[in-house]
């Protein structure tokens, strides 16, 4: 049996998952964690196999609680399963430790193939994906500036649109206000802005509105 732990914020994301794999004998939902503190605690006193998460989780930023899961628990695999657009996090995700993602705009059924094919070792993500992300890579102009980007940068980058100021991302990232800085300075090197309104604007573009 495949023990599923979900960790999303929002009931009726559970109670759909759970029903998805009601009837299934080969994969249990074994814990639900609606922040990133609950997710933590289940870990310690569950055995889980594969994590099914969601990255706009309370407490924490997504990729953060992910590369901490992947410290922590090596061993455990994780399926992101994000409002997130998949063109923008599912490299980062995947570089950060994930085994597979799946836009919340796709079916739930996809969500059994995910599991069992992270499960046997494999990586997950869907065709569609796949396609988007060749395609990017040679003739996708905006995507191509986006992907210049760190993994650290993405984060605060997410932030920034978040409204956060370089103190609180500081704080989120445990990094120093002047690191922030430099980050910031980098973000907008490299994605060709002047101020903060245009790095938003760009953002927006590159269709990362939807944080």
């Amino acid at each position: 049996m495949i023990h599923v732990l979900v960790a999303d914020a929002f009931p009726i994301v559970h109670k759909g998952i759970k029903a998805v794999f009601k009837n299934s004998t080969e994969i249990s939902i074994s814990g639900k964690a609606f922040s990133t503190e609950d997710l933590f605690e289940q870990l310690e006193k569950k055995h889980i196999d594969i994590i099914i998460l969601e990255l706009d989780l309370p407490t924490s930023d997504g990729i953060t609680a992910l590369r901490i899961i992947k410290n922590r628990h090596p061993e455990v695999r994780v399926i992101v399963f994000s409002n997130q657009p998949e063109n923008v996090y599912a490299i980062s995700a995947l570089k950060a430790g994930a085994s597979g993602y799946l836009n919340k705009k796709a079916s739930v059924n996809y969500l059994r193939d995910a599991v069992l094919k992270v499960s046997s070792g494999g990586v997950y993500i869907t065709n569609q994906l796949a396609q988007s992300i060749a395609f990017d890579e040679t003739t996708g102009r905006s995507v191509r500036s986006f992907k210049k980007l760190s993994l650290r940068e993405i984060e605060v980058l997410k932030l920034l649109c978040n409204g956060k100021r370089n103190k609180e991302i500081a704080f989120e990232l445990n990094i120093s206000e002047k690191t922030v800085s430099t980050y910031r300075l980098r973000i907008m090197s490299k994605l060709r802005v002047n101020n903060i309104v245009q790095l938003i604007r760009k953002a927006q573009n590159l269709h990362l509105d939807t944080f």
